[in-house]
């Protein structure tokens, strides 16, 4: 009996490994049958990784971010290189100052392989205009105050 190919994924260095082979095969250009079904299994096997070790559903979007960075090894520098946006921008979303932009959103949920959905839920945003106050937070918006 032949052996496995892949298995179910136990590890970190195995999903890793995972993820840039199906990384190599998705670039790779080929489209054959057996290609195709390759990919298919490998974006199984990762997204139950993901299920299971990223419940999209407990985290906000940022803590989210914040997770994939620290298992990818990127820093915000990287981050802001990859998604095209300065470091200003990056450094904004890390510390709740900005919200995720639809475009950012799009490069991230195609750059770590997760779901646009994941980026794209309400967290609280802290606006530093309301710093002031004891619960300084608001939902995703940038409100502007009026000062008397």
């Amino acid at each position: 009996m032949e052996a496995l190919k892949y298995k179910v994924i136990t590890s970190k260095n195995q999903y890793k490994e995972y993820c840039n082979v199906l990384e190599q095969l998705v670039f790779s250009g080929l489209k054959d049958r057996n290609t195709k079904d390759e990919i298919a299994l490998l974006t199984l096997l990762i997204e139950k990784w993901d299920a299971t070790h990223y419940p999209l559903t407990e985290i906000d979007p940022v803590q989210l971010l914040h997770a994939l960075m620290k298992d990818h090894q990127l820093k915000a520098k990287d981050l802001a290189d990859i998604l095209e946006v300065s470091k200003g921008y990056i450094s904004d979303i890390l510390h709740y100052k900005k919200g995720f932009s639809k475009e950012v959103i799009r490069k991230l949920a195609d750059h770590f392989k997760v779901s646009q959905e994941a980026f794209n839920r309400p967290y609280k945003l802290i606006v530093p205009e309301n710093v002031h106050f004891r619960n300084a937070s608001v939902m995703n918006t940038r409100k502007k105050m009026i000062v008397a």
